[in-house]
């Protein structure tokens, strides 16, 4: 293998996907990047088993092939490069050695064919959107994920499609956020799928929000072609909640307020709140809702807050982390909080927009 590029052309696609790189693996090859020189291309292939990233760029090709090579210094020597260098990169027997003016380098390599990479993915059905709307739905509802729960289905986003609509479901247990976008085109089959949280976030990071991307459901992996770099995500095997069960039907007690201003009591009232339970209180009446938090030192705070609300005067508590997340997804000035008791979930949505939905669980105080 042979073939020179230039130190930017070759640091493109070695930082797109060296987030997969396992600094502390078992398996010795994960610490190491696929390259593969054919056609004019060099591609450069990171995966941990759960996430493969592959990116390419155009290259001088002097000969065809492939090797793995340690994927952080190699990036380490790139960076370390100066601007415009050009790279003379080749294989000698079990080393690659890279050249660039007066530096040169020769690294330790593992044979390619002992590099796990996932190649068709059976995809059932494959969908065409903007990239800003993927973002978007991953945006509204990843911090909703759990983290380590024993129940491994919900360390991960719910990914559906029912034809009509791509939905977007995360929970963990405490709360659950939802939004969906309308699809154009075919009919599609009624397909979910769970996408591990490491996945998740790492797409997200690859995200520009320009173009559009190519997104494939398959039966044990999800793929996405985005900005000329290919993400392949293993699926997490279990059943999602039904999680139409916990969004709150019986939504008449309506509370509407300004949403930066209710953000913003929110986080003075927490500053004085339980650091481990993070609990507020919310006192509901007509024209008005105070905010109370208190905490084992015997501190207290309390803000008084005008909302549009008529109904039944309602305490309720709730972890403000929960509140102040899903207020910092909704984009509108105001939204609507709906409570039924004091016992039950609230159902935070921007007004007149069925499409993102935030429930939060009470809890006792």
């Amino acid at each position: 293998m042979k073939f020179t590029a230039s130190r930017e052309a070759l640091l493109k696609p070695l930082q797109a996907v060296i987030g997969v790189v396992e600094r502390r693996q078992t398996m010795p090859i994960l610490a190491n990047v696929l390259l593969v020189a054919k056609d004019d291309r060099v591609s450069v292939t990171a995966t941990d088993l759960e996430v493969e990233l592959v990116a390419s760029m155009e290259a001088e090709i002097g000969g065809a092939g492939e090797i793995t090579v340690s994927g952080r210094k190699l990036l380490d020597i790139c960076r370390a490069l100066p601007e415009q260098a050009e790279l003379a990169v080749q294989l000698s027997g079990e080393k690659l050695s890279i050249k660039s003016g007066r530096s040169k380098f020769t690294l330790a390599t593992l044979p390619a064919a002992d590099f796990p990479t996932v190649e068709d993915i059976n995809a059932r059905q494959t969908l065409a959107l903007p990239q800003a709307t993927l973002a978007t739905l991953l945006d509204k509802t990843h911090f909703s994920m759990a983290q380590q729960d024993v129940r491994y289905y919900l360390n991960g986003l719910l990914v559906e499609t029912d034809g009509k609509y791509l939905r977007a479901v995360a929970t963990d247990g405490h709360r659950l956020a939802l939004c969906q976008v309308q699809l154009d085109g075919k009919k599609m089959p009624q397909q979910q799928v769970i996408v591990p949280r490491k996945g998740v976030l790492e797409l997200q990071r690859l995200m520009s929000g320009e173009g559009d991307v190519e997104l494939q459901l398959g039966s044990n992996h999800i793929r996405i072609e985005l900005d000329g770099i290919r993400f392949t995500s293993k699926l997490i095997d279990g059943r999602f909640p039904e999680y139409e069960r916990v969004i709150p039907q019986d939504t008449s007690n309506h509370l509407t307020a300004d949403r930066q201003l209710l953000r913003g009591a929110l986080q003075r009232t927490a500053i004085l709140s339980n650091e481990k339970y993070r609990g507020i209180r919310l006192i509901i009446r007509d024209g008005g809702v105070i905010l109370q938090a208190h905490n084992p030192e015997q501190e207290e705070a309390e803000e008084e807050l005008e909302v549009s609300y008529k109904g039944e005067h309602i305490e309720i508590g709730f972890n403000v982390n929960y509140l102040l997340d899903a207020l910092g997804a909704i984009d509108s000035d105001e939204v609507i909080l709906a409570v039924v008791d004091g016992n039950s979930s609230c159902l935070l949505q921007m007004p007149g927009n069925e499409d993102c939905k935030y429930v939060v669980m009470p809890m006792r105080l």
